[in-house]
């Protein structure tokens, strides 16, 4: 694994999101807890909307297009909706968000 220090958990707002701009496309860092966050692919499947741009609830996101809900723990549709989208491994670490690009890379590369 490639871990890299992405920024301070501070720097996301508690069941908020940011984006991180990787060479294989943009990823949605959501946080959940004072010390939880999870990655995701920022794209929808269903029609492509913004996931960073969603609703976070417990440990789901809701998409702002269509109102699809996905688990960001293991990135399946839940409900009705059928689906995944990419997870990818991030951890905290004294109060800095690491984060797998290793992972990433080898998303856009398949």
């Amino acid at each position: 694994m490639n871990w890299i220090d992405i920024g301070s958990i501070e720097e996301v707002p508690l069941r908020g999101a940011r984006v991180l701009k990787t060479p294989a496309g943009c990823v949605a860092v959501f946080r959940t807890a004072e010390a939880e966050v999870f990655a995701t692919a920022d794209r929808c499947p269903h029609k492509g909307g913004p996931l960073s741009e969603g609703i976070v609830h417990d440990r789901k996101i809701t998409c702002p297009l269509h109102n699809w809900v996905f688990s960001l723990e293991t990135g399946m549709a839940l409900g009705a909706d059928q689906g995944q989208i990419a997870t990818y491994p991030i951890r905290v670490e004294n109060g800095r968000m690491l984060f797998d690009a290793s992972a990433v890379a080898l998303a856009g590369a398949l």
